[in-house]
């Protein structure tokens, strides 16, 4: 097995499919379908041609001497102008991990799988071909969803061999595999392990999110003859409302849980800088590990939002987006992660994950872990994305272990 191969892979993929913007494998786009054709090229030195089942997920599989079954999953997808480690790194060393066992079968069954359109980054819907897998997507929620150049998600699909009213039936695939375990590598898209110099840490799970959009709603009026007193500024009362959310992660945050909220979007209504804002819509994401803290969160935005509306003569409306409870990770699995970094790097930093990834959608199905590797400036979904060589040969090489760990396991 060789770290240098996967990073060897993961500079080809680069430079076959980004250009000076970054990565631009968008899913279900022509550079997205390129980069699945030159990962079944790779494949095909292993005498493995993968499978695709009903959600558009490709499935490579190395039997073994038990149908028991280790998954190593991540995504090819990007998105526009991203970068050169985000999902591709988990996919590549799912490819050593083949590699590694192409000489002598090995005891469990190894399945490689590529999961169709992560990102979300086209539609909005992050987690499709795996919630589609697990069960959890609901095909009327996006059925209606367009992109920016009005394409539809239906048809996009169709262009893919897809049928959004039967992705559901790649449950039945995922069903059928007795799976012992779901490994995941993927950088860690923010600052923990940088600024504690560590190559590879351990996540414990990923946060719950509450995604909502609020519409304040008050009166468009004049700026220059409308007093302030007697305003019905619907801005002002979002932006009031912004500002407490902040201090309400704030306050949830402690040395032991970190919180985060934020507040991405925003629209208001008329525009223009002659008129006091009769409506404004923000998007708020709150994220906690735990699910009690993160509802308690939800409710205290709630509350201090109809306050400070109500202190701005405005009305507010809330709108749940999406949302999905905590999910922590398998003890034991989490346990032989920390086993392999730590004969690796010498050391196991366990912290969540803050952005979701196609390992949560696993949980409720099997036993599962992460590991995260050092993202350089904690940038991530950008051209400027990176990891230190040393930092991530170390961290293949902690994953490729935990791989022969997990495989070997009783």
């Amino acid at each position: 097995m060789s770290a240098r191969d996967v990073i060897a892979n993961l500079r080809e993929l680069a430079q076959h499919t980004s250009t000076a913007d970054g990565a631009q494998r968008l899913a279900w786009g022509p550079v997205w379908r390129d980069a699945r054709q030159w990962f079944n090229v790779k494949l095909a030195t292993l005498g493995i041609t993968p499978e695709i089942d009903a959600a558009g997920n490709s499935w490579a599989t190395l039997p073994g001497q038990s149908d028991r079954t280790v998954i190593i999953g991540s995504h090819l997808d990007s998105v526009p102008n991203g970068g050169w480690l985000d999902g591709a790194l988990g996919v590549m060393v799912g490819l050593e991990a083949l590699r590694m066992f192409k000489d002598q079968r090995p005891p469990v069954t190894l399945k490689v799988v590529d999961w169709a359109d992560e990102e979300g980054a086209r539609f909005s819907r992050s987690l499709l071909g795996s919630a589609a897998a697990s069960g959890s997507l609901n095909i009327s929620e996006v059925e209606g969803l367009i992109d920016k150049t009005g394409v539809t998600l239906v048809d996009a699909l169709r262009e893919n061999g897809v049928e959004l009213a039967r992705m559901h039936e790649s449950q039945k695939y995922l069903k059928a595999i007795n799976a012992k375990a779901y490994l995941e590598l993927h950088i860690e898209q923010g600052p923990v392990l940088e600024a504690a110099n560590k190559s590879a840490g351990i996540v414990i799970g990923t946060f719950g999110v509450e995604r909502h959009l609020l519409r304040f709603v008050g009166q468009a009026a004049h700026s220059g003859s409308t007093p302030i007193p007697m305003r019905k500024d619907a801005f002002l009362a979002a932006a009031d409302s912004a500002l407490a959310f902040r201090e309400i992660a704030k306050k949830h945050t402690t040395p032991q849980a970190r919180v985060v909220c934020t507040v991405g979007t925003v629209k208001v209504e008329p525009g223009i800088v002659t008129a006091v804002p009769g409506v404004c819509e923000i998007s708020l994401d709150q994220r906690a590990l735990d699910a009690s803290v993160l509802a308690q969160m939800l409710a205290e935005a709630r509350a201090a939002s109809w306050r400070i509306a109500a202190g701005n003569n405005v009305s507010v409306e809330w709108k749940r987006i999406w949302s999905i409870e905590p999910r922590p990770f398998d003890a034991r699995l989490i346990a032989m992660c920390a086993d392999a970094v730590r004969e690796v790097t010498g050391d196991a930093p366990h912290l969540p994950s803050g952005p979701l990834h196609d390992a949560a959608e696993m949980v409720p199905h099997m036993p599962v872990v992460m590991m995260f590797t050092y993202s350089s400036n904690g940038l991530s979904h950008c051209k400027e994305e990176d990891t230190p060589e040393p930092h991530l040969e170390k961290a293949i090489e902690a994953f490729l272990l935990l791989v022969r760990k997990v495989s070997y396991s009783t």
